[in-house]
């Protein structure tokens, strides 16, 4: 049985990260170790790719040769060896003179996958590389040889558990092995890729096709806390949480987890642990099927929401209004957050606006529409029975001098979510994180 070890790009930004990371790797159990790319890489590709789309091929080259540099300087730190270092050169030269050829041809979404891609198959290679330099055996797990999207971009599991499972056994005996996070084919067989964030989801996804004891995500904070840290004064690490609490935690915007990281666990029931590359002896959160203390856990922020108030032009809603509502936003595949409705209106969330003009448009035909841009979702996470009173008199006691654009509550046992203007967040969060963890009202 294999662990699974993520680590993120900070994890590996520098030469003496990347050697650090033995000391996590080692040890008797079997690990397969999922990376990022190095921290700021996948940055600089996109803007490299910016470039290319704009036919900008002299300021391309200039963020490609930039970006090399950057890598010369970290294998010069990393190897002390001529013959790990000439390796690490070669491994360089071919995969920044790919990024170039590039430049010579017509640029498409294709060719921006494969670049995107540079990223991850670097900082694997160099630490399989710095492992063999320093004599600790381990093998290199192509992930596009076993991770694969179906046509819907969603991970099909049955390939991946397949593929991999193929991969592990030619080597038989091996109790270490590198791979990708991130990076995938599509259907077609292309480059392709699990979107911003997703090495957390290919961690999830390898843990639930080999049936893992255990799913470890390493970062550079010691666990989910109970308030964004960056924001708030004050927060403490959670030791344990619910896979539905951790969920509603990490889509409502605690930065730790990626969104999409809980479901593949949750379905092969695989705990998730989130460590301290810092503190590697702090407890760290512990993500599992358990039940956690009722009670309210922990407060998100999840920025960049747009609210749309839907008016039906009639005095009471016609049969059928909502459902047409709703057939707009599933036609323009547009997930919808938050809802509250009322008589004559509906009002819900959405946080991504790239069809909202069409969005608006055909809800103008049937209603009227106002839309408020800037918000922000605040969800407020735990453990919250419906037949308990007192948990949403205790949020909204905390916000009592926060104008709140909407309340979600009783849909789901585990979160009440309030809408605010996205310029009252610091403000709301430092409201709550006073009212709700550090008072004595409890």
């Amino acid at each position: 049985m294999f662990l699974v070890l993520k680590f993120g790009g900070t994890s590996v930004g520098t030469a003496q990260r990347i050697k650090d990371l033995v000391k996590f790797t080692g040890g008797a159990e079997a690990k397969i170790v999922v990376l990022s790319a190095m921290s700021g890489t996948t940055n600089m590709l996109v803007e490299i790719c910016e470039s290319l789309y704009s036919k900008e091929i002299e300021k391309a080259n200039e963020k490609i040769s930039k970006l090399d540099e950057k890598y010369r300087e970290v294998i010069n730190e990393l190897f002390s060896k001529k013959e790990s270092l000439l390796k690490a050169t070669e491994l360089l030269n071919y995969h920044f003179n790919h990024i170039r050829s590039f430049t010579l041809d017509m640029f498409t979404a294709n060719e921006e996958k494969a670049i995107l891609a540079q990223g991850e198959l670097l900082s694997t290679a160099l630490f399989h590389f710095y492992l063999e330099e320093i004599d600790v055996t381990s093998t290199l797990l192509p992930a596009l040889n076993f991770m694969r999207i179906d046509a819907n971009d969603e991970p099909d599991l049955n390939y991946i558990e397949k593929y991999l499972g193929e991969e592990i056994a030619k080597h038989p005996g091996q109790k270490l092995f590198i791979t990708q996070g991130y990076i995938c084919r599509n259907v077609f067989g292309e480059i392709d890729n699990l979107k911003r964030g997703g090495s957390d989801y290919s961690a999830s996804i390898i843990g639930a096709a080999i049936h893992s004891p255990e799913i470890q995500i390493w970062t550079d904070i010691d666990g989910m806390h109970n308030n964004d840290p960056r924001i708030v004064d004050k927060t403490h690490p959670i030791h344990e949480l619910s896979f539905d609490e951790a969920a509603e935690l990490a889509y409502f915007g605690a930065k730790i987890l990626h969104p999409t990281c809980i479901l593949p666990a949750k379905k092969r029931n695989i705990p998730v642990r989130l460590k301290n590359t810092l503190q590697p002896d702090a407890k760290g959160t512990l993500i599992a099927n358990i039940d956690t203390n009722e009670g309210i856990k922990a407060v998100a922020a999840k920025d960049g929401i747009t609210a749309i108030n839907i008016k039906s032009d009639r005095m009471l809603l016609a049969h059928g209004f909502l459902r047409a509502v709703f057939e707009i936003f599933e036609r323009y595949k547009t997930p919808i957050d938050m809802i509250c409705t009322s008589e004559v209106a509906v009002s819900l969330t959405i946080d991504n606006q790239q069809n909202l003009a069409k969005i608006v448009a055909e809800l103008k035909e049937i209603a009227l529409v106002e839309i408020d841009e800037n918000q922000t979702i605040i969800c407020i996470v735990g453990q919250l029975p419906k037949d308990r009173a007192g948990y949403a008199f205790r949020v909204l006691e905390s916000l009592k001098k926060i104008p709140l654009r909407m309340v979600s509550y009783g849909g789901s046992s585990n979160n009440i979510s309030v809408l605010v203007n996205g310029n009252l967040k610091k403000t709301a969060l430092e409201a709550l994180n006073n009212g709700l963890f550090n008072s004595n009202k409890h």
